[in-house]
This record gives C-alpha cells, sequence and structure tokens, in this order.
C-alpha cells in the first residue's frame, strides 16, 4: 500500500490529515505519543504564528503548538473535506 505521505509542517492551515509514521526518537518520540500522536489521529492545522514557526495543531480535542523541527518527524496522510 502505498500513501503519499507528507510532513505535519507541510500541511496547509485549514486542513488536515491522518498520523502515518513518527519518526522522532528518545524524549522526543515519547512526548509526541503521549500528546496522541499515534497513527490513524486526525491532527487538523489551525494557524501559524506571525513568524510562521510555530504552528497551532488540533489533536484529539487539544491544541498544542509544534515547532517545524518537531512537526517534521510527524507523517501524515492529508484528508479530504
Amino acid at each position: 500500500m502505498n500513501e503519499n505521505l507528507i510532513p505535519l509542517d507541510k500541511l496547509p492551515v485549514g486542513t488536515s490529515g491522518k498520523v502515518r509514521k513518527l519518526t522522532a526518537k528518545g524524549n522526543a518520540r515519547r512526548r509526541m505519543l503521549d500528546l496522541g500522536m499515534i497513527y490513524d489521529t486526525t491532527i487538523e492545522s489551525l494557524r501559524k504564528s506571525p513568524a510562521g514557526d510555530p504552528v497551532a495543531y488540533q489533536i484529539r480535542g487539544a491544541v498544542i503548538a509544534l515547532r517545524s523541527e518537531e512537526a517534521s518527524k510527524v507523517f501524515i496522510k492529508s484528508v479530504e473535506h
């Protein structure tokens, strides 16, 4: 099964995607898993900060701000609305 995966930091504001892969290691991986970034979780990109980094995402009902360095380690499949 070949899915077109994109890193979370490339998800346009106002769109959603489902988590497919997490490449973070160590404490960063544990933090992302604790935030609910497990397979098939829907993440919505809400807004960018004025400087463009970090970006606010809605994950399982919570709004979380992630820097692009962290978000680039989460790969998602874009969801059509």
